[in-house]
């Protein structure tokens, strides 16, 4: 028992977010129930951030009941490859990317080919709340391919990287690069096994990471370095990520973001309960980032001034920055 409060007291000292303060100091303080919806639905998010003018991959159709799935064959017509996913999944269940057609049927990014019926059958399991968020009935979206940018290509396995940024009342305060594996059967996903790598707010430069809550430097399947890969359009990731508080309207958020070959920087999905595993892959803790947020906006409120998404990214980069000077005391 000593040494487990020594061990909690270590990890306070240095900053480090337990899902017991994530929750009731920022999850239950800055994000109004209501709004939920916006982010948990990612139909929703899709039709939001499009409304708000912000680069999402195209949506190619919507399937809501049994019925509608006979629309499928028409909404994949002009498609050899795309994306299906539950509006309300998590943790990337449920979804499935076809990279091909063949021979009459589709074949995934794996190189696994199913047929027409099976993709049905994967799509009434959706719809029937299989993987959405309670169990509830849920809906079926259908979209775009993201294609990585080559960049990625000798630090990730078969799937599409991510770019998770945490934001803080539109402050971001930490970014994380999460990277497919063979183990995580291609997806960007942590807790399947996929890698996360931190990444300097200032210049948009991967550092260590870690994998299986194990740090690494590099990716198990590729034998790459994680480290030191130089993110591009850093700039326009965070000014996307900073911008989705005014889009959400949700104070503390996790927002995904992806880099396509051809589009550049899209966002994916946003989080109203990020994971914590992003300050392993940064060895650094988000609570003294949050405090310093905080203690700037209270600043900023006595003299009546609120920043722009630019003037809220320039503050972060140059706070929490790893090239910048370092990170203020809680």
């Amino acid at each position: 028992m000593l040494n487990l409060i020594k061990t909690w007291k270590a990890l306070s000292a240095q900053g480090i977010m337990g899902i017991n303060r994530r929750n009731a100091d920022y999850v239950l303080k800055y994000n109004k129930r209501h709004l939920y919806p916006v982010v948990d639905d990612k139909i929703l998010t899709k039709e939001r951030a499009i409304a708000a003018g912000i680069d999402v991959p195209e949506l190619y159709g919507i399937i809501e009941t049994e019925k509608e799935v006979d629309k499928l064959p028409g909404i994949l017509a002009k498609h050899k490859d795309f994306v299906i996913k539950p509006a309300q999944g998590a943790g990337g269940d449920g979804i499935i990317v076809i990279a091909d057609r063949y021979e009459g049927r589709y074949k995934t990014v794996s190189g696994k080919i199913i047929s027409h019926e099976e993709i049905e059958h994967h799509i009434s399991s959706i719809l029937s709340g299989l993987y959405s968020l309670g169990g509830h009935r849920d809906r079926v979206l259908i979209e775009y391919r993201v294609t990585p940018d080559p960049i990625f290509k000798g630090i990730s396995y078969e799937g599409v990287p991510d770019i998770r940024i945490i934001v803080l009342m539109g402050y971001p305060v930490m970014a994380m690069l999460r990277l497919p594996t063979r183990q995580s059967s291609g997806k960007a996903n942590l807790h399947q096994g996929a890698i996360g790598v931190g990444v300097d707010l200032a210049t948009g430069l991967t550092l260590k990471g870690t994998w299986l809550n194990n740090k690494i430097t590099k990716h198990p399947d590729t034998a790459q370095e994680v480290e030191g890969v130089q993110l591009p359009d850093w700039d326009g990731f965070m000014k996307l990520a900073a911008g989705c508080y005014e889009l959400s309207g949700l104070g503390y958020i996790g927002v995904d973001m992806v880099l396509d070959q051809e589009k550049g920087p899209l966002i994916l999905e946003l989080n109203a309960r990020p994971g914590l595993n992003i300050q392993i892959a940064n060895d650094a803790g988000l609570t003294k980032r949050t405090h310093a947020v905080e203690a700037r906006i209270a600043e900023l409120k006595k003299k009546g001034i609120e920043e722009t998404p630019e003037e809220r990214v320039r503050f972060a980069q140059e706070m929490f920055g790893h090239t910048a000077r370092q990170t203020p005391s809680a």
